[in-house]
This record gives C-alpha cells, sequence and structure tokens, in this order.
C-alpha cells in the first residue's frame, strides 16, 4: 500500500474535484458542508500537509489536509482562485495603515465609551440566533473585555474556564470577573483520557485536520458546553492581529538563536540534554527558521518530518512560506513579521474552534473580528493606547477593563486554555501506538519514534511532538475506514460576525 500511495503523489490531479471554502472571521459565515461527501480516500492526502503540521502544527493556508480542499483564510481573497497562483496581502499592518490621531487629540472618556458600545455591537451581531451563549473564559485581557460586554448584551450567557495544566491558575480571576458581572461561571478540570475520547468520538465529523495545542481543551470544552445544553460558543480570540504582539526579551533571543542549521538529532537523545526541557527547545530552535519559530509549542524538525513520512517534504513545507514572502518582506519592523505570524497561524489557532463547533453542531463567534470594530481600532485609536511604553500590550483594552476591575492578575500575566501534554502521553501512549501502527502507509515512521521516545515524555519537549502524532494519526486512520461506515453527516451553521 505504501507504494501505491507514493506512486499517487504523481498522478494527474485533472479529475479531482476543488472545493474552496472561506474560513476569514472577518468576512462571512464558514460553510463546511461541501466537504460532507467528500470522498474518503487516502489519495486525496496531502503528504506535504501532513509535514506542515507534524513542523508546525497546523496547515499552511490556502492548502489543507486534502490536496483537492484549500480555505480561503485571512489575508486571501474569497474571490481569487486559491488553487492557482494564490495571493496574500494582509490589510491591516501598521504600515498600511493612516496616520492614528495623536494621544493629545482624542478624549479618552470618549474612546472608552466607543470602544463599549461597538464591543457591545459586535456581541450583538455575532450571538443573533443563539439561544445559550457560552463564553471560552481564560481570565485574560481579551476574554475579560468581552464579557464585560456580554453581560451588557447577552446577561444571559454562561463563562466556562478550563483548567489545563499547572503552569497557570486564571480560575479564581475567571471566576471572580464573571461573579461581579452577574454571570455564571463553570469550570473545567483537564483530564488528558476523557479529552482524548471526545476527540476521537468527534473525529467522523470533524471536517479538517489542525493540531493546535489547544485543540483538545476546545474539543472537551465543546463537547462539554453541547452536554449541557449549550448552542453556541464566544471565543475572545482575534483582537492581537490589529492591536499588535509587541516582542518581549524571549521572543527577540529565539529569534537570534534560529539558524536554519542541521541539529544532530543524537544531541537529544543524551541523558543531560533528553531530560532538559529549555535545553531541548535551545537546541530544536537552531535548526528552526526565524519565521517558523514564531508559531508555538515544540515541534519535529525537518528531519523527523521526513523520517515519520518515510520520505523527503520537509523542505516543501518550508517553501509554502513563499507565498507569503512578499508582506514578510514589506513589514517595517520585527513586530509586523510577529503579527503576521498570528495571521499566518490563525489557520490553527481559530480552525481548532471552527472544526469542533462544526463536529458538535455548534455555533461560534469572534467577536474581536467583527469589520466595524476592528476598524475603529485600526485607524482611530491612537498608537500609545494600542503598544503602550515597555512593550505594554493592549493599552486601550487595560483601561476598558480597569473601569469596572482593578489589579486583575491574568491581565497582567496571559492566561490560555493550556492542557495536559504530559497527562495525555502517560495515558494514551499505547492508543496512540496502536494508532501509529495502523497508519505506516502514511507514516511508516511513526512507530519508531513512539517507541525510542518512550521513556522522554515526561519532558514536555517530546510530549509536544506526541501530542501532535496523537492529534494527527486518529485523523488519518478515520479517512483510511471505508467511508460506508463513516459519518459525513454536515455540522451546523458556523457564524462569523
Amino acid at each position: 500500500m505504501i507504494a501505491s500511495l507514493r506512486e499517487c503523489e504523481h498522478l494527474s490531479t485533472a479529475t479531482e474535484q476543488r472545493i474552496q471554502i472561506n474560513t476569514s472571521p472577518n468576512d462571512a459565515a464558514w460553510d463546511f458542508s461541501p466537504l460532507a461527501g467528500h470522498a474518503q480516500d487516502p489519495v486525496s492526502i496531502d503528504l506535504v500537509s501532513i509535514a506542515d503540521i507534524l513542523r508546525n502544527g497546523f496547515v499552511y493556508e490556502p492548502h489543507t489536509i486534502y490536496k483537492d480542499v484549500k480555505i480561503a483564510a485571512t489575508g486571501f481573497d474569497p474571490s481569487h482562485d486559491m488553487f492557482d497562483q494564490p495571493r496574500f496581502h494582509y490589510l491591516f499592518q501598521p504600515a498600511l495603515g493612516p496616520a492614528r490621531p495623536p494621544l493629545d487629540a482624542v478624549h479618552g472618556d470618549q474612546l472608552l465609551e466607543t470602544y463599549h458600545r461597538l464591543l457591545c455591537d459586535a456581541v450583538a451581531r455575532s450571538t443573533t440566533g443563539m439561544r445559550a451563549p457560552w463564553l471560552l473564559q481564560s481570565g485574560g485581557k481579551d476574554s475579560t473585555s468581552m464579557a464585560i460586554a456580554m453581560a451588557d448584551v447577552r446577561p444571559d450567557t454562561i463563562c466556562i474556564t478550563y483548567l489545563g495544566g499547572n503552569e497557570e491558575n486564571e480560575v479564581a480571576s475567571a471566576r471572580f470577573v464573571a461573579r461581579k458581572l452577574g454571570l455564571r461561571h463553570e469550570t473545567l478540570i483537564c483530564d488528558p483520557g476523557r479529552a482524548y475520547d471526545r476527540y476521537l468520538a468527534m473525529l467522523p465529523r470533524m471536517p479538517l485536520l489542525t493540531a493546535d495545542f489547544a485543540t483538545l481543551s476546545y474539543v472537551d470544552l465543546a463537547t462539554e458546553i453541547r452536554l449541557q445544553q449549550g448552542d453556541g460558543l464566544i471565543d475572545a480570540l482575534g483582537s492581537d492581529q490589529y492591536f499588535g504582539v509587541p516582542l518581549h526579551w524571549q521572543d527577540r533571543v529565539l529569534a537570534l538563536l534560529a539558524r536554519n542549521l542541521q541539529v544532530p538529532q543524537q544531541l537529544f537523545q543524551s541523558r543531560l540534554v533528553s531530560r532538559h526541557f529549555k535545553l531541548c527547545v535551545v537546541l530544536a530552535t537552531l535548526g528552526m527558521s526565524r519565521f517558523e519559530r514564531y508559531f508555538p509549542g515544540s515541534r519535529f524538525s525537518d528531519a523527523e518530518a521526513d523520517a515519520l513520512l518515510g520520505c523527503p517534504v520537509a523542505q516543501q513545507s518550508r517553501r509554502r512560506v513563499e507565498v507569503f514572502q512578499a508582506d514578510l518582506d514589506a513589514a517595517g519592523s520585527a513586530e509586523a513579521i510577529r503579527r503576521l505570524s498570528l495571521v499566518i497561524g490563525e489557520s490553527a489557532h481559530l480552525a481548532k474552534g471552527m472544526y469542533s463547533a462544526a463536529a458538535m453542531s455548534l455555533r461560534l463567534a469572534y467577536p474581536y473580528a467583527d469589520p466595524r470594530f476592528r476598524d475603529w481600532v485600526f485607524t482611530d485609536v491612537p498608537d500609545e493606547l494600542l503598544i503602550g511604553p515597555g512593550g505594554l500590550n493592549k493599552v486601550l483594552m487595560r483601561r476598558y477593563i480597569d473601569q469596572y476591575f482593578h489589579d486583575l492578575p491574568y491581565v497582567k500575566a496571559k492566561g490560555c486554555f493550556r492542557f495536559d501534554l504530559r497527562g495525555l502521553a502517560r495515558q494514551r501512549f499505547e492508543q496512540v501506538y496502536d494508532f501509529a501502527q495502523q497508519m505506516q502507509a502514511l507514516l511508516p515512521g511513526a512507530p519508531h519514534w513512539l517507541e525510542s521516545h518512550r521513556d522522554r515524555l515526561d519532558n514536555k519537549f517530546f510530549a509536544s511532538k506526541f501530542y501532535l502524532l496523537a492529534m494527527t494519526l486518529p485523523w488519518l486512520h478515520s479517512r483510511m475506514r471505508r467511508a460506508s461506515a463513516i459519518d459525513t453527516s454536515p455540522g451546523a451553521e458556523v457564524v462569523a460576525p
């Protein structure tokens, strides 16, 4: 079967059905129904896209895991053909925007009033038709600001906070915010085995594949919300693209270390290195490009990806950056390049929600992606209220929150839906290994990698790579089964602003 799969890579695609889907959160509703009848054919799987996931955790847009399916994400014009010479251009780079008003030319209270009104309008538009909305509340700036608007417009909202690991515990802050605003608050504590079981159950209905490191958290949350009779999710992602993303010293150091060197994998096998997470990250960074180092998580090197796939495709994955190169070359600063990395990685950051919501027949909204709110922040808010002195991010958002709350810990320290990667490896190693054995046609090197790293998965560096396999292998396996055994019913409508 391996030979036939490799040979199929060279067959003409003239008879393939071409499917193109608009997934920008700014533009339209996302409709995955064209994939409902997609042939469950291994020939349609794109090996380069698998390499994308192994190397970066997501598929470089406009590509997908299928060769005959493309997406028009943010920066791509959905009226263009994503198969033939797709063009990327992101309009909300600082250098492309009009001159913003100086700080002394605006009235602070008026800015805050406009912020609140536009955000409330965005919430109202994006939640129309939701009977029981749930806000994914991390306890950070974005979700706290969103909770304030939700309380005003949709006081029936239920907030839910995910406790995924021991790095940060934002539950107390999130609960305090919700209760003070009069919103019901729930907490879901990560159980890696339960989340993985829910992922496997969801797979037949997940339209496409991503391996964002918060995907299992999202799957866990989406399933829980559906079990509690919720019909809609509100996600507070999307504001970084126009507020900006200041670089901190860790980002700058890692960017300097990214040298595209060929780091011998034997270095990671020594006891000194294999037990030391930060040392592993530094060594792995030496083998990355500066741009791809901006993507989060510990991922497979080019050599490892080629070994897992049994053929040299990592370089083809690297070349997929070329479609973004004109914008990267025109970026006027390191911060602008970092912002582009977020836009380009959006296919993972937002896709985990789009795919999970579609699979669970939940409506999904990103109010921060509302064009009116976004355009106002981008054009009418002074630079000093976007990024302040010392790299203080989202100054206006902080001032907005400060009207209601003071000294919230996760306004100062970023929270997120973290996941217990090491716990997943401990609880589900044998299950993932079984998938690896069954999927040797596409990833012939997966069983060997798992066998040789079994005793290193207490190191989050290796547990992160295990996670990528744990997400990828069963999804591919579900598409290799006979089409008659797969539930291909489309998910319910997923709504954008």
